[in-house]
């Protein structure tokens, strides 16, 4: 451990190290340790970047007056690039997140109550504390400018797209990143933007979030970080949750400013964007570049974020060079196998009523198929089955009986097994089946009904089950 630590620590707690652990770091050039002598555990940090170094010791006083939860800079010599913090635990939430995953519940209650403190607490980042916040000492830039934004998307440009070998031209893809640039300056950059809000950075102790690594924030927009925190790539949050966390963020920010929800969404589509290139950028920089192959996992994670982005965002500028650019990444299979990651699988089979139209696919995956059951015998003509479902007994044991449905049924088991495995193989993540008739009461939803459960028992996937026009029948 670096002597200036030891000097540091047993000059400011009068009292000798008896024992030191190096904490490791993730994508950080810092070192860290765990010191504990006395009664007294912290962490000590030697960083050679003095100007990082002054803007985190001034950030965390600065916080902790306003009330939040972020470590204590108990003693600090900048002048040897050293200071002292609060010891938080060993418990990241991503760290929490990843020991309680398991199947069938990929983001268990604990985990999402813990998310919806801390979308409480970013606002009060953004906003309060940051309205009397002393900016001067930000580094490399006050704010998340023109030239901010210019860097993350050379940053994208030459250590992801060029290292993964997306073909694209030099002069029509900087064309759009002027576009782009100058569309998220659209939105109003005054808060304070954390810059690297996402659950490796927030700390669990005691139940509770406690916020680190916001050494890099400055001015900026109120949707980078809350982007930030729901596209972390790694952390794989359902895409429903999201949209509940997104809708709980804005409630919190509405009780510190006014909040027009649709000017915010239009420039968020471009924030998620910004920061999925970003993070990509990142993983290229340190996986590709520097052979750390571990930072490869979190690209297959990347590209389905891209993907759900691409499917339902709506970006109100065109942008054709750099879309072109980003669907070969979405359709990229090689990308989407990187670093031995096998994405969860989740099949949506739904039933439906061709009177009604086709079912839209909100998952943004855009695959999967349509069953047309109206070939099959109706119990509807009958009149004993005309109130009940596909869910009725009944109903169940006329179509069981009926050797023409067994056939349809095999065949579309066999269709949808073959493509299972290989969407699981390429590392898909959604694959949609809809089963439409006359009404959507009867076959489609019993066809539905067998192939669920037939997927449950064969396959480790989710299996999202929904019958659209049954609330229309008596149950």
């Amino acid at each position: 451990m670096d002597a200036a630590l030891v000097r540091l620590f047993e000059s400011h707690f009068r009292t000798p190290i008896s024992k030191t652990e190096i904490v490791p770091n993730h994508g950080s050039n810092r070192s860290r340790f765990r010191i504990s002598g006395g009664e007294h555990t912290v962490i000590g940090v030697h960083n050679e970047d003095r100007a990082e170094n002054n803007a985190f010791v001034s950030f965390s006083r600065h916080f902790r007056r306003h009330g939040l939860p972020v470590p204590e800079v108990f003693s600090e010599h900048l002048a040897e690039h050293v200071y002292l913090e609060t010891d938080l635990g060993k418990h990241t939430l991503f760290d929490l997140l990843e020991t309680e995953r398991e199947d069938p519940d990929p983001f268990p209650r604990r985990i999402e109550a813990l998310y919806e403190k801390v979308v409480r607490v970013l606002p009060k980042f953004q906003v309060e504390a940051g309205r009397d916040l002393n900016y001067d000492v930000c580094f490399p830039r006050h704010s998340f400018d023109r030239q901010s934004i210019t860097w993350d998307l050379n940053y994208f440009k030459y250590y992801f797209l060029k290292l993964a070998h997306i073909p694209f031209n030099e002069q029509q893809l900087e064309d759009d990143f002027q576009k782009f640039t100058d569309f998220l300056l659209e939105a109003d950059c005054s808060f304070f933007l954390y810059r690297d809000f996402q659950s490796r950075n927030i700390m669990i102790l005691d139940g509770e979030p406690f916020f680190i690594d916001y050494q890099g924030g400055r001015r900026g927009a109120l949707q980078y970080d809350i982007a930030s925190l729901l596209f972390d790539a790694k952390a794989n949050i359902p895409f429903p949750v999201r949209e509940k966390l997104l809708g709980l963020y804005l409630q919190s920010l509405s009780e510190h400013i006014e909040v027009e929800r649709e000017s915010f969404m239009t420039t968020y589509v471009g924030y998620v964007l910004v920061r999925i290139m970003q993070a990509m950028g990142a993983y290229g920089f340190r996986g590709f570049y520097e052979r750390k192959t571990h930072f490869l996992k979190s690209v297959p994670f990347a590209v389905r974020n891209l993907e759900y982005v691409l499917k339902t965002a709506n970006l109100p500028v065109e942008l054709p060079s750099l879309m072109a650019s980003l669907q070969q990444i979405v359709r990229s299979t090689r990308l989407r196998e990187l670093g031995d990651v096998h994405l969860p699988l989740t099949v949506r089979v739904q039933s439906f009523s061709f009177k009604r139209g086709l079912p839209v696919d909100e998952t943004g995956h855009g695959g999967g198929f349509v069953f047309d059951c109206r070939t099959l015998p109706n119990p509807g003509r009958l009149e004993e089955y005309k109130t009940q479902t596909g869910n009725d007994d009944a109903v169940v044991a006329f179509l069981e009986q009926r050797e023409e449905v067994h056939s349809f049924l095999t065949r579309v088991r066999d269709l949808i097994s073959q493509v299972i495995e290989n969407y699981q193989g390429r590392n898909f993540s959604h694959l949609s089946v809809a089963f439409g008739c006359t009404g959507g009461q009867h076959r489609s939803v019993f066809c539905a009904n067998q192939l669920s459960k037939f997927l449950a028992e064969k396959y480790k996937v989710k299996v999202d089950l929904s019958h659209r026009e049954q609330n229309e029948w008596p149950q």
